[in-house]
Formats: structure tokens, sequence, C-alpha cells
């Protein structure tokens, strides 16, 4: 276990995976750039099963996460499992790397392509280029198929591969380097006050990541910052010379602080924050008013990240569930999936709702996104839906 309180959570490193035949050298070309036995090495087609994520320091990108794919020519049952395991891998890819092989590129220019459709940045390499036995030509084959210079490497004697990190570099996906959770809602100077219960949800002599990562980016921002669990808020806005900019709070105590909030404070919370620096805000909000159209016979998918083991009182599996049917009716289904788990059949569903989303990176969780949109399905977040049910949703900044 990584205990290192400075690492930087996987969901915010770029995803840069590494897409190719078996045995055409992906865990070797991971191996090379970082200088490490990451990815077990063999000439024994199909070595790699299950994706390998190996999170990284790469100069010139920052913090990232490389990721190994078993090759999508595998075969058999378990082949197709692995490929299928592989797929999955496509829609948090930030940056892809697609290694051509001599033996045909018919399959390497569908996975080329399928990337390309989710708007994902692919680059070509030619690895084992010192094996190559035509190699100006089927460089040729592969620029003409890709439109882009292909990278030619060679992870046994490590030739190309400071040209492929370098192209990394230079294809890093911009939106990843200028993101903040924040966002505009504050600068240097500004109070914010923070208001997080610590409730049985929060794990023991810590606070949960988006509370973290939060509290870190105003720190960044120079900003004064005060902190209180909800039965001290009343105290510790009398503790402050002025309003707070600013006010963050848990989404389940919503109602609770937007009675006692000043009115020249604006306020927000953590998963509302998160479903604008993860999600499509505006889709969430628009999701969120498709809950008046819900009848007792609706059908609710609650779609939480996390995989952690049920716990009293958890706002994805008990409270979210206790206020809808509050709401609509004691016979309203509502289906609980987590983890990678996003249900097969979504089109049975009147509306989906989704976590804050912290562990996973932007790319994946706007790939459930754009499969709701695509789909017709309103599709929402569970701060978005707390304000809404308090009637609170158009006071909250975002």
């Amino acid at each position: 276990m990584n205990s290192n309180l400075n690492a930087t959570p996987s969901a915010n490193r770029v995803h840069i995976a590494f897409y190719g035949k078996r045995n055409s050298g992906k865990s070797s070309i991971i191996n090379a750039i970082t200088g490490q036995q990451v990815s077990i090495v063999s000439n024994v087609a199909g070595t790699t099963t299950d994706p390998v994520y190996k999170p990284m320091e790469i100069a010139g990108i920052g913090p990232c996460m490389l990721i190994d794919t078993a090759g999508f020519d595998d075969e058999g049952d378990l082949g197709k499992s692995r490929v299928e395991k592989t797929e999955v891998v496509m829609q948090k890819t930030d940056l892809a790397v697609i290694l051509f092989t001599e033996k045909g590129v018919e399959e390497e220019l569908m996975w080329y392509h399928a990337l390309e459709q989710k708007h994902t940045i692919v680059i070509p390499v030619i690895n084992k280029m010192d094996c190559l036995e035509n190699p100006d030509e089927f460089v040729d084959a592969v620029q003409k198929a890709t439109k882009q210079k292909p990278v030619l490497v060679s992870a046994k004697t490590r030739e190309g591969i400071p040209l492929l990190i370098e192209r990394l570099v230079q294809q890093m996906p911009e939106e990843e380097t200028k993101a903040e959770i924040t966002r505009n809602l504050v600068q240097e100077g500004d109070s914010v006050l923070l208001v997080m219960p610590q409730d049985i949800q929060a794990p023991k002599g810590r606070l949960i990541l988006p509370q973290v990562q939060v509290l870190r980016e105003l720190l960044d921002k120079k900003c004064i910052i005060t902190s209180v669990t909800t039965d001290k808020l009343e105290q510790g806005l009398h503790s402050l010379v002025e309003p707070p900019k600013l006010i963050i709070t848990d989404s389940q105590v919503f109602r609770t602080v937007y009675d006692q909030k000043p009115k020249e404070s604006m306020l927000t919370s953590f998963s509302m924050l998160y479903a604008a620096y993860k999600g499509d805000i505006d889709y969430y909000k628009e999701g969120a008013a498709a809950i008046d159209s819900l009848t007792p016979q609706s059908k609710v998918l609650i779609a939480e990240c996390c995989t952690h083991a049920p716990l009293k009182e958890d706002i994805g599996r008990e409270k979210l569930p206790r206020l809808l049917r509050n709401r609509i009716g004691q016979e309203l289904t509502i289906d609980m999936v987590s983890g990678m788990d996003f249900g097969k059949n979504l089109e049975q569903y009147d509306l989906i709702i989704q976590c804050g989303a912290c562990m996973f990176n932007r790319k994946y969780v706007m790939s459930r996104v754009n499969l709701a949109k695509e789909k017709q399905i309103p599709m929402t977040n569970y701060g978005v839906v707390l304000a809404y049910l308090n009637g609170i949703l158009g006071e909250v900044s975002i």
C-alpha cells in the first residue's frame, strides 16, 4: 500500500494507455519509459491479462497513470473477457499509444479510430524498429492510414524512447493541466468556510478525498480557510470578522447550512464542485428536473464509483432512495451499481444519479454522461439532487 500522503490521487493523473496485439511490446515500452520493471515481459503471448496501472511522474507531463492492456487480438472465452476489460480502459484514456506491427494493421486501425471517436488523442508507434523487414514501406503505410507520423522505437535498445516521451509531452490533453475544482469562485485572499460533518461515512482519523483536494487547492490559491463540523457552523460564522466569500458544505446538510448562511456568502458543496469538475453540470441540472416527472412505476439507477462496503445511512444506498421514495412513492424502483459497473440495459431507467466520482478521471465520467445522452436518459449527481430536493438548486454557486 502506498502510504505517501503527498501522492497524487489516481483520478487526478493523466491516463496514458498502451494498446496493441499480444507480444507487440506494450509492456516492454512501458518498462523502457519508466526505467522500471512495471509490467511482466515474456515471449508467451497474452502475458498481460488484467490492465496494469502504474502511477508515475514524467517530466513535462507531471503525475500520470500508465496503463498496460491485454492484447486486443486475444482469443477464446478468457481472451474475450480480457478484451472487454481493455475496452473499459478506453473510456478512461486521456492519451493513447497504439503499437503497430507488420502482421497487419486492420485491428490497430479499428482501435485507433474507436479511440478517436471518443475524442482521445492517439499516438501511433512502431516498436521493434530494429527487426522490421520493410521499414520505409511499413512506416509510410501507417502514416497514410493514421494521417500522422508514427514514432519508431525499440524497447530492447531504448532507441526512440526519448522521442516517444517528447511526443507524449507535446500531445498531452490541455484541459487536464488547467482544470480547477473551485474554478473561478474564489481568488487569493478570499475567505472560505468548509462545513465537513464527520459522520459514519468519514474515515476515522482522515478526511474524504474531495475534502482533501478542495482544501489543498484553496491553500494553493492563498485563500483564508476555516473548517467546522455542522454543529459548530453558527459558532464558526460568528468567529469570522466578515461573512465568508464562499461556503462549501457536505451536500447532506445543504438545507441546514443554507438556512444559517449570511445572504452575501455564496454556497456550494463538495459534490456540486465535482459535478462540474468531472462531469457535465448543465446536463446534471436538467436531469434533476426530471425528478418531477417520475412516478411510482419509474426506475432509477444510482451509480456509485466507490466500491466500499455498505454503511449505515449511506447516501447512495440509504438516504437518496429514502428521499426519492418519500417524494415519488414507495413503489419506485431504485437499482444500485458500484465501481466500474454501469449497467448494461440503461434504456430501462428514467433517471441516472451519479456520485461525485472523486475516484475516476473526467474522461471516464464523461463517457458515462455521453452514453446517457446518446440514449436520451436524464442524468444527474448526488449533490445536484440534494440541492434540488431541498429547493435551493437555483441558489447554489457552481
